[in-house]
C-alpha cells in the first residue's frame, strides 16, 4: 500500500509531492520533491503507483466544490472547529480562479481509479483520494496550541517554524501508529531532513522546503486514514459538499 500527498499548486505554483510505502508495518519514504505542471504530477503519480497497485493520494486542495459562491460546509466547519487555533482554510468556490484547475485534478486522478473516500474501512486494499488539510492535522497530530507560522512573516521567522515542523516530524512520527521510518535506506529523490533549512534563509528556498513539507504531512494524514479510518479521524463535511479528513489523536 502506497500513500501520496499533494500539496497542489492552486494556481500555476510549484506542487510539493510525496511519497510512502507500507513495509514491514511502517512507513517508508520513497520520494520526496516538487513538480511544477499537473502534467508533471500526474506522470509522477502514474510512475509511484501502478495501474494494480493500492494507494491514497491525499490533496491539500479542493477537489470538489458543489457551490457557486461563498464557501462550502468544509471550510466553514474548519473555522468552526479549527478558528481558535488560527487553522480556518480559504473558501472555494466555482467562481473563484483556481477552481477549475483543482476540480479537474480530482476528476483525473478519478479517471485514473483513485474514488473518493470520506469513508473508509480501514487497512482494507483499493485506490482512493481524500481532501486534506496540513494546519489543522499539524495542530493536532503534534498536540499543539496554534499553527506554525511558515507560510507568512520575515523570512527568518519562517524558517524557524519550518525548523519547528521539522523537528516535530523527525521527533513524532516515528512514535506513532501508524509509524514513519526515518532511516537510511529510503530512496528519496530529495532526502530528508532539510539541512539546508539550518544554512538558508531565501525565499526560493523557503518555498521549496514548505511544499516538500505539507505534501509529507498529506501523504502521512493519508496513512493515517488508512490505518485508524474514523475511529481516530475527523471527516468535515461529505462527498456531495466536499469534505476534509483531519487525524485526531487519543
Amino acid at each position: 500500500m502506497k500513500f501520496l500527498g499533494i500539496d497542489l499548486g492552486w494556481r500555476s505554483q510549484p506542487t510539493g509531492v510525496c511519497c510512502l510505502n507500507w513495509v514491514e508495518n511502517r512507513l517508508q519514504i520513497l520520494d520526496i520533491d516538487r513538480k511544477q505542471t499537473i502534467a508533471d504530477i500526474l506522470f509522477w503519480i502514474d510512475r509511484c503507483v501502478q495501474t494494480d497497485e493500492s494507494a491514497i493520494i491525499a490533496v491539500d486542495a479542493p477537489t470538489i466544490i458543489p457551490n457557486l459562491t461563498g464557501s462550502r460546509l468544509p471550510d466553514k466547519l474548519t473555522h468552526k472547529y479549527f478558528g481558535k487555533y488560527q487553522a480556518g482554510c480559504y473558501p472555494a468556490n466555482l467562481n473563484l480562479p483556481f477552481a477549475e484547475r483543482t476540480v479537474q485534478f480530482g476528476l483525473a486522478l478519478e479517471a485514473r481509479g483513485f474514488q473518493h473516500a470520506p469513508t473508509i474501512e480501514p487497512q482494507k486494499p483499493g485506490r482512493f483520494q481524500i481532501e486534506v488539510f496540513p494546519h489543522p492535522a499539524i495542530v493536532h497530530l503534534f498536540g499543539l496550541e496554534r499553527i506554525l507560522k511558515y507560510k507568512k512573516g520575515r523570512l527568518e521567522e519562517r524558517r524557524l517554524e519550518l525548523i519547528k515542523l521539522q523537528n516535530y516530524i523527525t521527533q513524532t512520527l516515528p512514535f506513532l501508529e501508524p509509524s514513519l521510518y526515518l532511516g537510511q535506506n529510503q530512496k528519496s529523490s530529495s532526502p530528508f531532513p532539510f539541512d539546508i533549512l539550518l544554512l538558508s534563509s531565501t525565499g526560493a528556498v523557503l518555498k521549496e522546503v514548505e511544499d516538500k513539507l505539507d505534501s509529507l504531512i498529506c501523504a502521512y494524514v493519508a496513512a493515517y486514514w488508512w490505518y485508524w479510518g474514523k475511529e481516530r479521524n475527523l471527516v468535515l463535511g461529505d462527498r456531495t459538499t466536499g469534505y476534509i479528513v483531519i487525524p485526531q489523536r487519543n
